[in-house]
């Protein structure tokens, strides 16, 4: 009697297995979902967290030595970072962050705390993202074993090693990407405690972490979709009662997330022009790019080229089949493989969808992926790949190691031989994967040391990136080097000859050169293709200064403030226009307001002193 119930449970066992999916992360009941998130961490789990941290510390080791980089000057550059009183105004008065289009007040908030602590010496920056890649791949772990998914380990260990990740960690802006994964998984973690201990405590902090993944980076608008593929694969359908417990969390990302749109799109006026059928096929070429990217991280150029758009794209038709095939396979097949590969699919699918181009967005005028949007999305793709390692690991134990039976079905322990050999065999093919995506990781995160080199790696993998030849000039004028940065820039002409600040760089590396006139030149052909250009109007009022053309100047400086009253350094200009008229009271009350929008101006706080001693001898000679 006590044999056929011992066989009668075994059997109960490896029928819930079936059900699950031998191919992919197995559901789990929440009970035993959360004493496993609960239970202390063994000595075990203790090397297995510490081998993560190793990982990730020492293939992402060259941020030590990284740089301020790309767009950082969206934090470096922006005077309510730098200043106390700057809190109130990154929450309150955001179009000051000129350079940030969305509304993004926590990402800023912690830059602001950050520079509080050591200024803005890039180390410091760089270790907190690197603590940050680190304890999503900690929690990433943690939250897969929760779900009984087979080769969770696994899957972190990849996650925290992928070259993929090279751009979201090392990139100091980039951590909107990982702020927005951490907020993700501990929503996805306090949503499961929820279900089992209906706790209201609970759910509230799904809801706080929620609104403050949303106020890092938009994209976490896509979690409730998530939480119900989750009911989904739990117990193969969605009930009323999953969808009253998502739907406040899908009315309040609505609202945030509709809200940032319009504050995007009152800064950028953005119409890509790309219709439906053309958004369909970029979106179904991205998925396959990603899915390729994840499994040879080859050539990573950070900005890639764009490909061809259009109803004639017949690779992009072909991607698209592709991808509504494997989708309908993995629905067709999941009573015999399980839903988990289905839900790591969509998973992957949903979470990227925002990035996909259906709605245009900035980035997409420059390409159509980018490594840091597969930051969050990959975990479906790294999850079902190592549950998949798991599932073939089990039947090859079946198949050549007979005497290692599963714990479960109650059998003696393994035989010692057997297991070392099955554990050698293990990390003989687990090892060189990650050795190799170590590596390219390694590699990839060198480029990072400075802009120069950045640049110079971006053209070199991609020479049409979209304005990597002027930056890269930009580079060059601001060390001195004007002709090699003229020669960069006028390679940016050819490239975009229609871009107004390919002309302001020649103008200004012209001028540097001492050739006035072809400076002047090229500011007046940046005035042609956009008379409203603040900056061009502003280039051209400086060297009208330096010609001491101070009426002039005066001039254009004054149309640009009836554009951008908030344009700080021009009130500097004006100032010293002023000041050259013998204006100077004047001129004072424009130094004053330049500083007033932006403390920060060294070079309008010593013209005012100027302006100040030029006042003080008018007066003595008019007494």
């Amino acid at each position: 009697m006590r044999r056929k119930s011992k066989s009668r449970s075994a059997k109960k066992r490896a029928h819930a297995r079936h059900e699950h999916g031998r191919a992919a992360p197995a559901a789990t009941s929440p009970a035993a979902a959360s004493q496993t998130a609960t239970a202390p961490l063994s000595r075990r789990d203790t090397l297995a967290a510490g081998a993560l941290c190793l990982l990730a510390a020492a293939c992402f080791f060259p941020v030590t030595s990284a740089g301020f980089i790309w767009d950082d000057t969206a934090f470096t550059d922006v005077w309510p970072v730098q200043t106390w009183k700057g809190i109130w105004t990154i929450w309150f008065s955001p179009n000051t962050l000129k350079y940030e289009g969305h509304y993004w007040p926590l990402l800023y908030t912690l830059f602001w705390l950050e520079h509080k602590l050591w200024g803005y010496a890039p180390l410091g920056y760089h270790l907190v993202n690197l603590s940050l890649h680190i304890a999503v791949a900690l929690l990433l772990w943690r939250l897969l074993e929760r779900l009984a998914v087979p080769g969770a380990w696994l899957a972190a260990a990849v996650f925290a090693v992928h070259p993929l990740h090279v751009e979201p960690v090392v990139w100091v802006i980039g951590r909107k990407d990982m702020l927005a994964a951490l907020f993700f998984l501990l929503c996805m973690r306090w949503y499961f405690l929820f279900v089992e201990f209906k706790r209201r405590g609970d759910y509230m902090r799904v809801m706080a972490l929620f609104v403050a993944g949303l106020l890092c980076k938009s994209t976490v608008i896509t979690l409730p979709a998530v939480l119900l593929l989750w009911h989904w694969w739990q117990r193969g359908r969605v009930v009323w009662n999953d969808l009253r417990r998502v739907a406040p969390l899908a009315a309040v990302g609505l609202v945030i997330t509709f809200a940032d749109f319009s504050y995007y799109s009152s800064r950028e006026v953005l119409d890509l022009g790309y219709t439906f059928p053309e958004r369909v096929l970029i979106a179904a070429r991205a998925l396959w790019f990603y899915a390729g990217k994840a499994v040879w991280p080859g050539e990573l150029p950070v900005v890639y080229p764009h490909w061809p758009t259009g109803a004639a794209d017949a690779f992009g038709w072909a991607c698209l089949a592709g991808a509504v095939a494997a989708g309908a396979a993995l629905w067709r097949w999941r009573a015999h493989i399980g839903r988990g590969p289905f839900a790591a699919a969509a998973f992957f699918v949903i979470t990227l969808s925002p990035t996909l181009g259906f709605v245009d967005y900035g980035y997409m005028q420059f390409s159509f992926v980018a490594d840091r949007y597969f930051y969050l999305p990959g975990i479906g793709l790294f999850a079902l790949a190592a549950a998949g390692a798991a599932r073939a690991a089990e039947w090859a134990r079946a198949r050549f190691f007979p005497q290692m039976k599963d714990a479960q079905d109650e059998t003696p322990a393994p035989n010692p031989r057997a297991l070392t050999a099955m554990t050698a065999l293990s990390v003989a093919l687990v090892a060189p994967v990650l050795a190799a995506f170590g590596a390219v990781t390694w590699q990839q995160s060198g480029i990072y040391t400075d802009n120069i080199t950045f640049y110079t790696h971006m053209i070199s993998r991609n020479p049409t990136a979209r304005n990597a030849h002027y930056n890269l000039g930009r580079e060059h004028h601001l060390a001195g080097r004007y002709e090699q940065a003229l020669a960069l820039y006028r390679t940016a002409r050819e490239l975009r000859p229609e871009y107004v600040w390919v002309y302001l760089g020649l103008g200004s590396s012209s001028e540097a050169l001492g050739r006035d006139a072809d400076a002047e030149r090229n500011y007046q052909h940046a005035l042609r293709l956009d008379p409203n250009s603040t900056n061009a109007l502003n280039h051209l009022g400086a060297l009208r200064l330096k010609q001491k053309r101070h009426r002039e100047a005066l001039g254009l400086f004054r149309k640009i403030i009836r554009q951008d009253p908030s344009f700080a350094k021009v009130y500097s200009g004006i100032g010293v226009a002023l000041s050259g008229l013998n204006r100077h009271e004047e001129a004072l009350r424009n130094f004053d307001r330049a500083l007033a929008l932006d403390p920060t101006q060294a070079e309008a706080r010593a013209n005012r002193a100027h302006a100040i001693d030029a006042l003080q001898k008018q007066r003595a000679q008019t007494q």
